[in-house]
């Protein structure tokens, strides 16, 4: 059994990189196709191996002067790995026998490497070091920061207990001191954000696109549906979602006897208070060990690898980057699960979550191709965001008997409240990359206008900066990763498929689960929606059905 602790890589250069590459053309020069793309993804595994602990290490600790240099140096050499692995896929590409590729590589690889071909141009190196610079200062803002609440300091995601405090005075307090903070750096983030639009914008020039929207959908490897399917997803979720979610919230209200909905009171959902773990990281840890032991012995197996090789990091400390996220290292074939408790039910949220990407991972680390090792986006989070629900009939071990069913239900009535935040999301990166000469304070306007049409019972009250139109700069998926927040809003569509099927066969639920986990990344999205047993959210009637029976289930619970 592998550990964490000793996975070891050497670190490339470009040197070494490009002899690497010399001799790859020397193998399809002597007519060994097969060979020449073994050795390729051998290559490429233990490249990704090697980025992907320089840039954990750097989110463990923001302030390790040490990993921050690491992490600048594998910027600065990527955009050169790049070059030289996409010219590799062009002599590819130009193959005479491209049906014998398909067979050796895989169908579906192919497919992708015709799209990042598009997507890449030696022409944009210094542009792509420049992006990774900016989003990784971005980072540090946000990890930088040491705010005062109660009488103790945190940094902003030890704000989430305070943020659900059942106390109405402490949920404003803990909006207020969140939001004094990115005011405080608002100009810096603006910068940087005025920044990396212009130079996104730059680079699809270079490339040939009109605008940066394009490239963006070609960067996420999306080869099945395009920007108009996506905006006829968000407007089903106005039709469909938007109204429940109004009603939801105003029961809310009246439950807890407001005399109106401000933003602060919404992070709280139960009127006796979120349920909240039962325990620390510890507890949290031996109890999910059971949990996934009666779910399934395959998950729990790997929960038990995970856990004895040293692959979590769920504590919350300064310096830490905030957020959750699962990153693999492809050579020995091991997810990391990277998040920060709280403790909240949000501890429970990400780690499930995240699981979720881990063991797709884990299943996946034997397919041929290292481009199958994980899906596109959309396609990964329906892992990830089922498995949160796939668990709820083991809440119990990690709230308690007594919150088990308020737990269910928050979690759920949370799912339905994310669709609309999410689409918002998604439709202002679109208007801000189809305007990208717009000024920091129209992006701000943007905002708030499409704020009102997907969340019409948004009152900010006294929050100046999210009156400005501010809030969209604490999602660092708008910095650093440009369209991926639609793919939760998708995902969240298929995952409630599998909550709809578990409460009716939860064995043959989790099987199909399995299942998709182990196809990885071997075909596009609405295609493994489809091996799955599960309907395309893009299809009629798809969210509207589960937006239905959740509507059944909250009013019956």
């Amino acid at each position: 059994m592998i550990r964490f602790d000793a996975i070891s890589v050497a670190t490339p250069d470009k040197a070494g990189l490009t002899n690497e590459y010399a001799a790859l053309d020397t193998l399809l020069d002597a007519g060994d196709l097969g060979g020449a793309l073994r050795a390729w993804d051998a290559m490429r595994r233990a490249f990704e191996t090697w980025s992907a602990l320089v840039h954990l290490k750097f989110s463990q600790d923001t302030t390790d002067a040490a990993a921050k240099a690491a992490r600048e140096y594998a910027d600065a050499l990527a955009p050169e790995a790049a070059d030289l692995e996409t010219a590799f896929k062009r002599r590819l590409l130009a193959l005479p026998d491209q049906a014998g590729l398909a067979r050796e590589a895989g169908g579906h690889a192919v497919r992708l490497w015709r799209t990042d071909v598009t997507a890449f141009d030696p022409a944009i190196k210094p542009d792509l070091e420049e992006e990774s610079r900016l989003t990784a200062r971005y980072t540090e803002i946000l990890a930088s920061a040491a705010l005062s609440i109660g009488g103790k300091t945190v940094n902003l995601a030890g704000l989430a207990p305070f943020a659900e405090d059942p106390d109405r005075t402490v949920r404003h307090e803990a909006e207020t001191v969140r939001w004094s903070f990115f005011a405080r750096h608002g100009p810096e983030l603006d910068q940087i954000y005025h920044d990396l639009v212009r130079l996104r914008h730059g680079m699809a020039g270079k490339l040939g696109f009109s605008n940066y929207t394009p490239l963006g959908y070609r960067r996420m490897r999306r080869v099945d549906y395009g920007p108009d399917d996506v905006a006829r997803y968000r407007e089903q979720v106005v039709t469909h979602v938007v109204p429940l979610v109004t009603r939801l919230l105003e029961q809310r209200r009246a439950a807890f006897g407001w005399d109106r909905l401000r933003f602060w009171d919404e992070a709280l959902i139960d009127p006796a208070g979120n349920p909240k773990p039962a325990g620390g990281h510890d507890f949290l840890v031996a109890q999910a060990r059971t949990m996934f032991d009666g779910l399934d012995e395959r998950l729990g197996e790997f929960f038990r690898e995970m856990e004895s090789g040293g692959f979590l990091d769920l504590r919350n400390r300064p310096g830490k980057s905030g957020g959750g996220f699962c990153t693999s290292f492809p050579t020995v074939g091991m997810p990391f699960i990277f998040a920060n408790f709280t403790g909240t039910h949000h501890d429970i949220g990400v780690f499930t979550h995240e699981m979720g990407h881990a063991f797709q991972n884990h299943r996946s680390r034997d397919l041929p191709n290292v481009d199958y090792l994980w899906p596109t986006m959309e396609a990964a989070e329906i892992h990830s965001m089922s498995l949160e629900f796939l668990t709820w009939p083991f809440m119990h071990l990690l709230v308690g008997d007594a919150a088990a069913d308020r737990f269910r239900r928050m979690h759920l009535i949370g799912a339905l409240s994310f669709l609309p935040y999410g689409v918002c999301v998604d439709h202002f990166q679109h208007e801000v990359y189809a305007n990208p000469n717009a000024t920091p304070e129209e992006r701000h306007a943007i905002w708030r206008r499409l704020e009102q049409h997907y969340m019409p019972w948004t009152d900010h009250g006294d929050l100046a900066y999210l009156v400005k139109g501010g809030r969209w700069q604490a999602k660092p998926h708008i910095y650093g990763s440009p369209f991926y927040y639609i793919d939760y809003t998708l995902a969240q569509c298929c995952a409630m498929q599998f909550w709809s099927r578990a409460r009716r066969d939860p064995k043959a639920a989790l099987n199909a689960y399995v299942g998709l986990c182990d196809l990885g990344g071997s075909a596009p999205f609405q295609e493994l929606v489809r091996d799955a047993g599960l309907i395309s959210p893009f299809a009629d009637g798809a969210l509207a059905d589960v937006v239905r029976e959740a509507e059944a289930f909250l009013a019956g619970a």
